[in-house]
Parts: structure tokens; C-alpha cells; sequence
């Protein structure tokens, strides 16, 4: 739905495994899961010195931008003709603007395929999703410089409707929410709404349905839809206005964007010119339904790509345009630079923009992704340039290969392969190793799961990280597929694995660089490492010594602890299922001799009350139990496999509802197995063998529900 980036994205099935257990686990659970697995490795906590010394790569930028319309349309001609048809993307619309005016605009393909209507930068209005948080920014930043709110204040000083939990000591403040990181968790279920008579209000419901906080304020970078819908609310209840009246009376109108509007649904006048979202599937496109979204502030928006021109000129026109001032200059400025990164050197957070540092040059954007729909837009403030590019099916790659190409045309680089001294120091090397995963998931809900899903709404991939000899430490980002990315950064560790696989390495540095295996990473300094001729990243430790994160262009990863890593798990569920199988089978071939043996006598009433007494009703439970666990996998299994995991965005399903007391029922049988064990252990009948037998049952059984417990599924938790 409304700016995922990646809300609506996945990733793929990739788990394999040689043991039995892993394969009976995956196996039964492939479609359910498509679980990436990794092989989980004990890092020892030593603290990393510096050892190595690294002459990073050597960038010679060549700045001249387009500066020729015919040229650059030659450009995007080819580039939208290869992508679209490549990607299977029914219309584009693009838009670029330079030196504080619009230089060029043009539409390619289709907005509505079935009608044969053309995409046009002036009239084809598309869903930006998420672009829709830089109207929020602008919206609560021009009430921040008239002093009506402040960027660190407690935000629940504003607040009147509901109030932000105080779970810890430092409180949420505007400056938290515009870089995203309020520490608040994800929460997807009940996004949406069918109709508009099923939109919530704003304020209901950001009150019923404001994600928990997870972590301090100011400390990880944790994209936010929700964070950034409690910012609009904050517009509302300090203007006085809805949120889409305000940006109507104080940004579209001022800046002339007449085809642009937040109202659901949109204004008859604007209706007919919103363009068609499409899926491409089995071999054709299919239009997908309307809908619309409860956090409107964070994704609402449908304009024009040259309503979105004026926007950009005014960001980079110093809050200006034509004649119309929408902001300060200096407020203009606070916006634009950054205002939180995990390391000095890696990028960060803007208010509201997402900073990329790629060709010598500094970018500040924010892409949208909504089922259907795909847009970005991207300023170049040193160079007064940006563009706009949007289109009808939610497809991340051509954006992504949009950007790369229009910068290696326009703003080139040399790049020297980095050389490096490196110290062999395995035990050093082994304080990084470990499984670490994306961090935007939902830590309270049953929704956890979501990211081990095959085609889900959200992603989370795992990467795992393992070291060499050498000193060198080597990423294995296999866990996601490229054009499902959560997030642009992690579409850009693949991007690097494969576009540096070509380059060649610095054979006098004595590196063992190798350039068939590109996702070397070589620390350049105190946890921060760079790949070969790629980007850096970091890591961070806490208090105590510890690596606890990962950090990834602007992404964080966490580090997982051994039992929390999906190939842990993948395992337990694996051999949780096969001894359930089993008991029910040993059961079941009881239960089909006793009655092959069955004859019409007396003697065998007496044989059928013998099997009512409490021995023989402890040796049923087993079985129970483990039906149980298997009719909630199972069902889990089909009612995700026959659904469309979208339907999700708008409220919990009746049949995952009446799942979720199955596990419930499995925590009585599996207690009162526990207390047949202690009436009954001593009894004659109770051989060792059996003991064992009855012990591995219960044991399994709360395994089994442990790791319930940990994706979430005991209980009620949505």
C-alpha cells in the first residue's frame, strides 16, 4: 500500500540444507516460509584494533549534468524503451528540472492500458506513495519556522487525542521522526482500507494502531510509515486543518500544482487521470483494484510529474518558486543537510530525504512503492538539479537503474582499486562474523513472520557474514532477490556483488582480492570496512564490546544471537515436524492393528475399556499434541498459500483468527502431559524406553512453541 519502501516488497525462497531434519523442515514449509538460511557462526568477542591500513578508492568526479534537451531524450528514450519493456511496465512518466526551471518532461507508454491512454507529465496523475513524506515534511517545517512547534521538543506536548508511550527515558521528538528514528516498530496489518468508508481518521487511528517503540529515540535508523502519519497528525492538531486541506491552502496551491491532491478519494475532476496500477502475471498485465490507506501523511499523494517539478524547484530554489516563497531559505537549508547517520562516513538522514552518496556527488530523495505504482524523486542540491520519474507497476530496478545510468552519463568517475595491508588476525576477524537481519520488521506481532514469507507485503532478509584467513571478511547477501528490495541500500549491496565482479584488483597491494568474489569487505578503519571498489560500511558495538549492528548505506541490520537466525530455526521447525509425523504414525499403526484385530467378543469390550484408563489415555496425548502442532502448521501452511497476502494491509483474516487457538490447545495438552508424567512415572508400566519416548514429546512440543513464541503466534498478538 501506501510508501512502502519496501512495505510491499520480499524476497525469495532460498533455503537449502543437507541434513534431514533441515530438508523435512523445508519441505514442509517451502511455500509457507521461503526461508534464506545461512550457516550460523559463534563469533568470539575479542575487540578489533586497527590493523590494516587501506588507500580507499581514489573518485575524480567530472561534473556537467545535462545541458543538450535533444541529447538527453535520445538518453531516456532508450533507457524507458529497454526498462519498460524489460520490467513489463506499462507506463512511465518522467520530469527534470535544473537552475530553478523545469529543462525537460515527457511521458512514455501507457497510463491505462485497457483505454490506450497515454502517460503524460502534465495530465497522468500516479500514486507516489511514500514521495507523499516530503509533503509532510514541508507541511510541519513551515509551522517549525513560525515557532508554533518544536524539532526537539517531546512530541506529546503537542499531542491531545492520544499520547506516545514513555517506554523510554528520552522522549520522541520531531527531529526523531523526520529521520526515522523514533524507534518505533513496523506494524502493516490494517494499513489500508477497502473503501473510503473504511478509512479511519487520522488521529482514531494512529490511538488504536501507533506501532510500539522498540528502541531509544535517536539511536537506529528504522524506517517509519507510521512516524512519519503521526507528523501529519501533528499538522492537523497544531493547524487546525485536515492534513489534506493544509498542504492543499499552504503548498499545492502556492506552487500552482493543480493536479495534485492527498483526498481519498480524489476530486472528480482529477479522478479520470489517475493512472492504472499493474501487475504483470503469467504472461499478462493485470489492473489491480483501487484502494486507500488509513496513514494518509505517509503516502497518499497522486500528482502529475510536472506538479512535482514545481515541488523540486522550490527545494532547490531556496523554498521558492516563480514568486511564491513556501519556506525560508535557511529552513530550506536546515531540510537538506543531514541530520543523523550510524557513521560519519556512511549516509544518513535529511528531514524527510534519504541522503546517497554515489559518484562523488551527494543526492537527497525519497522513492514511493505502492502494489501497482513506483516513483522517486532525486536532488542534486550542489548541482541545482533534480528529476522526477514515476510509472505503473512496482517495479524497484528501473528506478534504481535510472539513477546509476544518469549519473555514470552525466557525472562520471574514475575509480583505483583500493590497496590494502592486512593483518591475518582470524580471532579478530571472527568479533564480525554472525547472521544479521534487516531491522525494519515488527517486533510485537504476529506480523514477525511476514519477512520468512514467500511473496509477503514486508522483507527483512538476513546476510551472513563469515571471514577468511587473510583478514578479509566476506558478506553473503543471499537471503533477497534485487528487484524485491526492502530498501534501496540493500538492492545496492547486490548491485555491487555484481558490478564489481569485473573489476580488477591492485596486484601489487598483496590483497587477495578476488574479482570472481567481489563481496570482500576490508577494514579501512575501527568498524568500518569497505568492499572492492564499493561503498563502506560500518559496524557498532555496544557497552560491553559486542558488534550489534550492521549498517548499510543508511540501513541497519541486527545482529542476531544463534537461536534468533531463521536457519536455527528453519532446523527446529524441521525436526519439531518430523517427530511429530512420526508419533502420529507410530499412533496411527497402533490404532489400525487393534482394529485389525477386533473381533465381535466380550473380551473385546474388556480391551476397549482397558484402553479408557489413564495409562492409556496418557499414551494417546502425544498424538494429540502433535496433531495439534500439525493441523496449526498445516493450516497456517494453506491459508497463506491460497492467499493473497496483501488482503493483509487491511485487517487479520477470519481463518488466521481461528488458527491462532490451535496453539492454545496445545499448551493445555502438552501441560496436563506433564502432569500424567509426574501421577504416573513411577508405575510398572512405564518402561525406560517409553519414559524417554514421552519426555522427547513434551520437550519437542514446547519447542515447538517456543518458536511460536518467538515469530509471535501465541496468543492474540496482531
Amino acid at each position: 500500500m501506501n510508501g512502502l519502501d519496501p512495505r510491499w516488497t520480499s524476497m525469495r525462497l532460498l533455503w537449502t540444507k543437507r541434513s534431514i531434519l533441515g530438508l523435512i523442515g523445508w519441505v514442509c514449509i517451502w511455500l509457507l516460509s521461503g526461508v534464506p538460511a545461512f550457516a550460523q557462526a559463534i563469533s568470539t568477542e575479542v575487540k578489533p584494533a586497527a590493523s590494516i591500513a587501506l588507500n580507499t578508492a581514489q573518485i575524480v568526479s567530472h561534473p556537467q549534468g545535462p545541458i543538450d534537451r535533444q541529447e538527453l531524450e535520445a538518453f531516456l528514450d532508450n533507457f524507458f524503451t529497454q526498462q519498460m519493456a524489460d520490467l513489463h511496465i506499462p507506463g512511465a512518466v518522467f520530469a527534470l528540472v535544473k537552475d530553478g526551471k523545469p529543462f525537460f518532461a515527457k511521458g512514455y507508454g501507457y497510463a491505462n492500458l485497457e483505454k490506450q491512454i497515454p502517460a503524460s507529465p502534465d495530465k497522468t496523475l500516479f500514486r507516489l506513495a511514500s514521495v507523499s513524506k516530503l509533503f509532510a515534511t514541508t507541511a510541519v517545517m513551515q509551522l517549525v519556522e513560525q515557532g508554533q512547534i518544536n524539532l526537539h521538543e517531546d512530541i506529546n506536548h503537542y499531542l491531545t487525542r492520544f499520547q506516545v508511550a514513555e517506554t523510554y527515558a528520552a522522549p520522541v521528538t520531531l527531529d526523531n521522526l523526520l529521520t526515522h528514528t523514533g524507534g518505533f516498530d513496523e506494524r502493516f496489518i490494517g494499513i489500508a482500507a477497502r473503501n473510503t468508508a473504511s478509512i479511519a481518521p487520522l488521529a482514531d487511528y494512529l490511538a488504536q494502531r501507533m506501532p510500539p517503540r522498540v528502541m531509544p529515540p535517536g539511536s537506529i535508523i528504522s524506517y517509519s510509515n507510521h512516524g512519519i502519519a503521526l507528523v501529519g497528525y501533528l499538522v492537523e492538531t497544531i493547524a487546525g486543518l485536515p492534513f489534506a486541506q493544509y498542504v492543499d491552502e499552504y503548498i499545492l496551491q502556492p506552487l500552482r500544482m493543480r493536479h495534485s491532491s492527498f483526498l481519498q478519494p480524489l476530486p472528480s475532476y482529477l479522478a479520470p487521470d489517475l493512472a492504472v496500477g499493474y501487475a504483470y502475471k503469467h504472461g499478462r498485465y493485470q489492473p489491480l483494484p483501487p484502494y486507500f490507506v488509513n496513514d494518509a501523511p505517509a503516502g497518499a499523494l497522486k500528482a502529475t510529474a510536472t506538479d512535482i517539478s514545481h515541488f523540486m524547484i522550490a527545494h532547490l530554489q531556496n523554498g521558492q518558486y516563480d514568486q511564491t516563497q513556501v519556506l525560508q531559505a535557511k529552513t530550506i537549508q536546515e531540510i537538506h543537510r543531514q541530520h543523523f547517520t550510524h557513521h560519519p562516513r556512511l549516509p544518513g538522514w535529511a528531514y524527510g530525504f534519504s541522503e546517497r552518496f554515489q559518484n562523488g556527488q551527494r543526492a537527497i530523495e525519497h522513492g514511493g512503492t505502492d502494489p501497482g505504482f513506483a516513483s522517486l524523486l532525486f536532488l542534486l542540491p550542489e548541482q541545482n538539479l533534480g528529476f522526477f520519474v514515476a510509472y505503473n507497476n512496482h517495479q524497484d530496478e528501473l528506478r534504481e537503474q535510472l539513477v546509476k545510468q544518469f549519473l555514470d552519463r552525466y557525472y562520471p568517475v574514475s575509480i583505483a582499486a583500493p590497496s590494502a595491508q592486512l593483518s591475518k588476525n582470524q580471532r579478530r576477524m571472527n568479533y564480525f562474523i554472525g547472521s544479521y537481519r534487516y531491522n525494519r520488521y515488527s517486533h510485537k506481532t504476529l506480523e514477525k513472520i511476514a519477512p520468512v514469507l514467500f511473496k509477503a507485503p514486508t522483507s527483512a532478509p538476513e546476510i551472513h557474514i563469515k571471514a577468511t584467513s587473510d583478514g578479509i571478511l566476506i558478506l553473503e547477501p543471499h537471503s533477497f532477490r534485487r528487484d524485491r528490495s526492502p530498501r534501496r541500500a540493500i538492492g545496492q549491496v547486490d548491485s555491487v556483488l555484481s558490478t564489481q565482479a569485473g573489476a580488477q584488483p591492485n596486484v601489487n597491494s598483496g590483497v587477495p582480492f578476488s574479482a570472481t568474489q567481489p563481496n570482500q569487505l576490508v577494514e579501512v578503519d575501527s568498524l568500518l570496512f569497505q568492499w572492492l571498489g564499493g561503498p563502506l560500511v560500518a559496524f557498532r558495538e555496544d557497552n560491553q564490546g559486542h558488534i550489534t549492528h550492521l549498517f548499510i548505506g543508511a540501513d541497519a541490520f541486527e545482529k542476531l544471537a544463534w537461536y534468533e537466525t531463521t536457519a536455527f530455526q528453519t532446523q527446529l521447525l524441521g525436526g519439531c515436524i518430523l517427530i511429530f509425523l512420526l508419533t502420529c504414525i507410530r499412533q496411527g499403526s497402533k490404532f489400525l492393528s487393534f482394529w485389525l484385530s477386533y473381533s465381535a467378543t466380550h473380551s473385546s469390550c474388556f480391551r476397549m475399556k482397558d484402553h479408557l484408563t489413564i495409562h492409556h489415555f496418557g499414551s494417546i496425548l502425544p498424538t494429540v499434541i502433535s496433531t495439534l502442532n500439525l493441523s496449526f502448521l498445516g493450516g497456517l501452511f494453506l491459508l497463506l498459500l491460497f492467499s493473497n497476502l496483501y488482503e493483509f494491509a487491511y485487517g487479520i483474516t477470519l481463518g488466521i483468527l481461528g488458527l491462532l487457538y490451535i496453539p492454545a490447545l496445545s499448551i493445555g495438552c502438552t501441560s496436563t502431559a506433564i502432569i500424567l508424567i509426574l501421577i504416573t512415572w513411577n508405575r510398572p508400566y512405564w518402561s525406560g524406553l517409553r519414559r524417554w519416548y514421552y519426555l522427547t514429546i513434551v520437550f519437542t512440543s514446547y519447542s515447538f512453541l517456543w518458536s511460536l513464541s518467538y515469530w509471535n503466534l501465541l496468543g492474540f498478538q496482531f
